[in-house]
């Protein structure tokens, strides 16, 4: 999700109270705080010697054990904060937006936003991992991943791509 979609989710249900799902059915805690915001510039070089860079938002979010059982931060107040954050440092708003999380149960990762949900009064935010890859293939000559063939699940397709 690119920033400025997030933004205009927050805007287009300020009201709800704000959650994050970092894996199936577990959730940020209630009382969660946005202790950082980072404008990111990648300028990289892959394994094929291609260059490339890109911006991204990065959100730190952070559980206060003080205050877990406190109020869900609502999408108004959160998008206050990054809007003051805005100001004192601009936003690529074509950015992709991910959110940086962990606890004493989940490493600390970056997750990207799969997608988001809106349950009564709660705008959910659906995050994800994802997986490295090689930027790459062609040049270093990696063979795409082929799925095995078992008889009770067979992968040919009409086309003729078979496993």
């Amino acid at each position: 999700m690119r920033t400025i979609e997030f933004f205009n989710l927050l805007k287009q249900y300020s009201s709800h109270d704000l959650r994050f799902e970092y894996q199936p059915g577990k959730y940020v805690d209630h009382g969660f705080h946005i202790t950082e915001v980072k404008h990111v510039n990648i300028d990289a070089v892959n394994c094929g010697s291609g260059t490339e860079s890109w911006n991204e938002t990065l959100v730190q979010l952070w559980e206060s054990p003080e205050e877990k059982e406190k109020d869900n931060l609502n999408a108004f107040k959160a998008l206050g904060i990054l809007n003051k954050v805005g100001r004192l440092k601009p936003y690529d708003l074509e950015a992709q937006i991910k959110f940086e999380y962990g606890n004493d149960q989940f490493h600390i990762s970056q997750l990207f936003v799969n997608n988001y949900l809106i349950s009564g009064r709660e705008l959910i935010i659906i995050l994800g991992l994802d997986r490295t890859d090689c930027k790459a293939k062609e040049t270093c000559r990696v063979k795409p991943e082929v799925a095995t063939a078992d008889q009770n699940n067979p992968c040919c397709e009409p086309d003729g791509n078979c496993c």
